[in-house]
């Protein structure tokens, strides 16, 4: 019996251990196979399978896509939502919401940063820790406001930035919980903040 007890539980530690953190993109035909547009009122611009020891998940990164054009389209409110399949309907498990502000050059776009948002396993602790990354342009076509949120045991720690030449007008604050993320965390979001700055010609600093 107590052989018996110890191969059980050595199954059980192999199958925990070899616990799989996956994440791919879900085409148009697999969000309509999982009904996923009707969580949100806005378009979906990417969706995301997201797989760990809490189950599996979709990203949902919804535009509302007000004014479409050759050239561009362009968003006046955002969604991100994360959620699972639950008995014929849906489990929310969290949502960020955001829309243009009232600014002065005005700003006319807001639009998800695919390139630098993330949905990996940041501290190795069998969940993943998703980094949503956003920003918005003026009538200039200059960048205003950039948002990094990272979302770790459901729970959201931003970085929110305001571009500008000018030194009074220029911010960059962190949430006043930031130092309570585990420390891989940090050192991998701070790292996308220097890869934003480089890229993108962005200042992302305070004053």
């Amino acid at each position: 019996m107590k052989k018996y007890f110890l191969l059980l539980l050595f199954f059980f530690s192999i199958l925990s251990f070899s616990q799989k953190i996956e994440s791919y993109r879900l085409t148009k035909s697999e969000i309509n196979e999982r009904e996923l547009n009707q969580v949100s009122d806005f378009p979906i611009y990417k969706a995301f399978e997201c797989s760990d020891k809490a189950g599996v998940y979709a990203l949902l990164l919804c535009e509302n896509q007000k004014s479409i054009s050759k050239k561009d389209t362009l968003n006046t409110k955002i969604q991100a939502i994360y959620t699972m399949s639950d008995h014929g309907g849906f489990l929310e498990k969290w949502r960020i919401n955001d829309l243009l502000e009232n600014t002065e050059p005005k700003e006319t776009n807001i639009w998800f940063w695919t390139k630098y948002c993330s949905t990996k396993d940041l501290d190795g602790d069998g969940y993943i820790d998703p980094v949503i990354v956003y920003g918005t342009r003026n009538e200039n076509n200059e960048i205003r406001r950039v948002k990094i949120i990272t979302i770790y045991k459901n729970k959201k720690y931003a970085i929110r930035a305001i571009e500008c030449d000018l030194d009074y007008c220029r911010s960059f604050k962190k949430d006043k919980d930031w130092n309570l993320l585990p420390q891989k965390i940090k050192t991998y979001v701070d790292s996308l903040v220097a890869k934003l700055r480089k890229e993108q010609d962005l200042i992302l600093h305070d004053g």
